[in-house]
């Protein structure tokens, strides 16, 4: 077979057309197939901490905010609230968290469950299966007030510290936070970390 007749430079210049068009495309497809790879904004928002402040939160009161897209408690207590932890633990299930040591930070006080005794910070689900428990001020209830399950009653006390004779077996996490002032907590960064 004879190459009389064939250009060999149109050859060459159409052969590296082919391949620039060919390499544009491959990058073309690659990009946002890579892109794809990386969380997206509602993704890295759901994991980032968010900052409660404690300016307007009242002795009794319960905030419920967003963490991680569970529920989270932020409660401030009483001075006799946090008097009456002391006289439930023969009630309780793991009242110092022994147990389940996972359940909290090794920062918080295992009697209170909390870095500071009037401010309680808690994942709000129920460590049976899962409901979102309901906040239940001690005047309100003769059991000293905590949280109650409405799903299958399990009952936790104003540390969030399950009691005996109910179906969860754990107490409420204890989410890692810290305090960046007096008046604001973090939760999400542990104290160490802060």
């Amino acid at each position: 077979m004879s190459n009389d007749g064939v250009d060999n430079g149109k050859r060459r210049f159409l052969t590296l057309a082919t391949s620039a068009v060919g390499a544009v495309g491959a990058v073309g497809v690659a990009v946002p197939f890579v892109k794809s790879w990386n969380p997206s904004a509602k993704a890295q928002a759901a994991g980032a901490p968010v900052e409660v402040s404690l300016d307007k939160l009242e002795v009794g009161q319960m905030v419920k905010v967003e963490w991680r897209g569970k529920p989270v408690f932020v409660v401030k207590r009483s001075d006799s609230v946090i008097e009456a932890l002391k006289n439930t633990k023969h009630d309780l299930k793991d009242p110092t968290s022994e147990k389940f040591p996972e359940q909290q930070p090794a920062y918080v006080d295992k009697d209170v469950r909390s870095v500071r005794p009037d401010v309680l910070v808690l994942v709000g689900i129920c460590t049976h299966l899962g409901c979102v428990p309901q906040h239940q001020k001690e005047t309100e209830v003769d059991w000293g007030g905590g949280f109650f399950c409405p799903c299958h009653g399990s009952r936790f006390d104003l540390a969030g510290r399950v009691f005996s004779g109910v179906p969860a077996s754990k107490n409420l996490e204890v989410p890692p936070y810290s305090y960046t002032s007096d008046s604001s907590i973090m939760i999400g960064v542990d104290e160490g970390a802060a």
